[in-house]
């Protein structure tokens, strides 16, 4: 049994035993879909849990909404809403040849929010899902977005270019990509070490590891290639909603430096706390520190 099937169970058993066996009727006039559909047809599985104010959470590259099931679990039970959708290609959403430009991933995120109407969203991104976060609220304003929450962001801009100097050059992009492309596998177990902490149980290592080997590689790479050429200083700049910026200083895979410190001075009035010490899957290996910060955040 995976993480995902133990939160699903003891989340619906928690649900079932409330409402002192009444549950199925209950659930029937509360069911949600697990599916919403995005504008090229693409059928996006989403996890949707709770009620209350409405958290949407978005994860990194080559991960799927389970690697948030303590924050889900943790924010259900203070009373929040929590929505995870699987990016396409990843998870059990669908697997179309196309549609993994930041665009259209950014699109789906706006199908899944406009098809559960959601509206004073605490928005949440991780990684990856920092880009697709602030390109949203690039292209779709922030009218539905209470506050955003960003993780390891890999935002504004990672590629060197000449009014962009301190940044990561193309040619070692590409590189960097070659070797995925080459043995993603063993890509993977190359830069295991910095990117957990040296307490990381065997378990957690072996579930992400699988994790991120389900995507399938061309998927993977047009990703990759997303979030590496993506541009979101314009974007950032103009974000008009409180932002909490959350960022470890041995992230060796979205610098500080490179990223989170950027991010923060485009984005006018931003907060940025620094976990001393941390790697980049602050939700896998920081993960009470990390809910304790959202919660005061979202309370203040």
């Amino acid at each position: 049994m995976n993480r995902r099937t133990v939160l699903e169970a003891t989340l619906l058993g928690t649900a079932f035993g409330a409402s002192g066996g009444t549950a199925p009727v209950a659930a029937a006039e509360h069911a949600r879909s697990p599916y919403v559909t995005a504008r090229d047809g693409t059928k996006l599985f989403v996890q949707d849990w709770g009620s209350g104010h409405p958290v949407l959470l978005l994860s990194a590259w080559t991960f799927d909404a389970s690697s948030w099931g303590s924050q889900i679990a943790a924010l259900d039970a203070k009373g929040f809403r929590c929505i995870a959708p699987d990016r396409r290609g990843h998870g059990r959403s669908e697997m179309p040849s196309s549609g993994y430009d930041l665009d259209t991933l950014t699109d789906d995120v706006a199908a899944v929010i406009e098809a559960r109407d959601l509206r004073d969203i605490t928005l949440v991104g991780f990684s990856m899902g920092t880009a697709e976060a602030v390109n949203y609220l690039g292209r779709y304003g922030s009218d539905r977005i209470a506050r955003l929450v960003l993780v390891a962001p890999t935002t504004p801009f990672l590629l060197k270019t000449e009014d962009n100097p301190d940044a990561v050059p193309k040619a070692m992009i590409e590189a960097d990509n070659s070797a995925v492309a080459r043995d993603f596998a063993k890509w993977i177990a190359a830069n295991e070490a910095p990117f957990f902490t040296p307490d990381t149980p065997e378990i957690t290592r072996t579930w992400i590891r699988e994790m991120m080997l389900s995507v399938p590689l061309p998927v993977a790479l047009a990703c990759r290639k997303a979030i590496a050429f993506a541009d979101l200083r314009a974007a950032a700049a103009r974000i008009d909603r409180p932002t909490l910026i959350l960022h470890g200083d041995k992230d060796a895979s979205a610098p500080l430096p490179l990223t989170g410190a950027k991010t923060a001075k485009l984005i006018k009035g931003s907060k940025l706390i620094v976990y001393e010490g941390a790697p980049h899957p602050l939700p896998l290996t920081h993960s009470e520190r990390l809910i304790a910060d959202m919660l005061a955040f979202m309370g203040a």
